[in-house]
């Protein structure tokens, strides 16, 4: 190992970046690690209307992008490098990464959620066709995109890329999961369509996009649809295979030690809004300032 952090956060959105926030403003610098940009998922939202400070709403990419000059304002310096191992042993957290290998004395877990896969085998030539996250077809033009989902998350795409492309909503149940209003601005847009009781039963490669082929199962028949690209929106799950099995059978005793942390989305299950990821943020610095201070008297 090359040295011992005293405090490393793993994940820089919006709980990791205000936990790092205030920590500084603690005389505590943190190690920031994270995978790819800062900002996280937030830089996947269309526009952000339920963050107070701003009344007419704000681009999820804009409010990352301001959260990041923050940091820079700080002095804080996040390290791009993805976390593949934490483990746990006398007394001090082990953490590797893809570039080293270090020891930390707290960690601060804010990794967000992943997406759930698709339940059908996806050929190979399709693959680069099918999209988690929007970011690779923000730049997209005049193309048709379907996007298997019914949540925020679906219909918030649908609304970003509709407004230079076609988008085919199909959602798996008879219900949306999506706010209200999301709902209503989507059947506005003459370029949304939309399909309920969609079970998708094969993607294929055709000419220049894929082909979707799916059961319709209240009108019991079968479609068949030929679009550019795929958007997967169909659920997340906790970001957290970088955890060995040390840390997970004592997840619950290393986080009552208060010396492990789970922030923001991580833990938030269906809860998971950026207000709520940075009150989770502050709330845990303070603690941490408040345990460390203690155990200097």
């Amino acid at each position: 190992m090359d040295n011992i952090i005293k405090i490393v956060i793993i994940g820089a959105g919006p709980a990791g970046i205000s936990a790092a926030i205030q920590l500084k403003r603690s005389d505590i610098m943190p190690l920031i690690l994270e995978k790819k940009r800062v900002g996280g998922l937030l830089r996947e939202a269309n526009l952000v209307e339920n963050y107070p400070g701003f009344p007419g709403g704000i681009l999820g990419k804009k409010l990352a992008n301001l959260f990041d000059q923050q940091l820079k304002k700080e002095g804080i310096e996040v390290h791009i490098e993805k976390v593949i191992n934490l483990d746990f042993e006398n007394g001090l957290f082990l953490i590797t990464t893809e570039k080293r290998s270090f020891s930390a004395s707290i960690v601060i877990i804010a990794t967000g959620t992943q997406p759930r896969s698709l339940d059908i085998e996806l050929p190979p030539a399709t693959r680069n066709r099918v999209f988690q996250g929007i970011n690779p077809l923000t730049r997209m033009r005049n193309k048709k995109i379907a996007i298997i989902g019914a949540g925020d998350a679906a219909f918030d795409y649908a609304l970003n890329l509709s407004q230079k492309n076609g988008v085919v909503i199909l959602n798996r149940r008879e219900k949306t999961r999506c706010l209200p209003l999301l709902w209503r601005r989507a059947m506005k847009s003459e370029n949304i369509s939309y399909f309920k009781n969609v079970s998708l039963q094969e993607v294929k490669p055709h000419k220049d996009g894929l082909m979707l082929g799916w059961y319709d199962k209240e009108m019991e028949c079968e479609y068949k649809m030929p679009v550019s690209y795929l958007l997967l929106a169909i659920g997340r799950e906790p970001c957290l295979d970088f955890l060995n099995d040390n840390i997970k059978n004592n997840l619950k005793k290393l986080q009552e030690m208060e010396i492990l942390h789970l922030i923001g989305d991580v833990k938030r299950g269906n809860y998971r809004q950026t207000a709520i990821s940075v009150g989770d943020g502050i709330k845990c610095a303070m603690k941490v300032y408040k345990k460390l201070k203690e155990e200097t008297r």
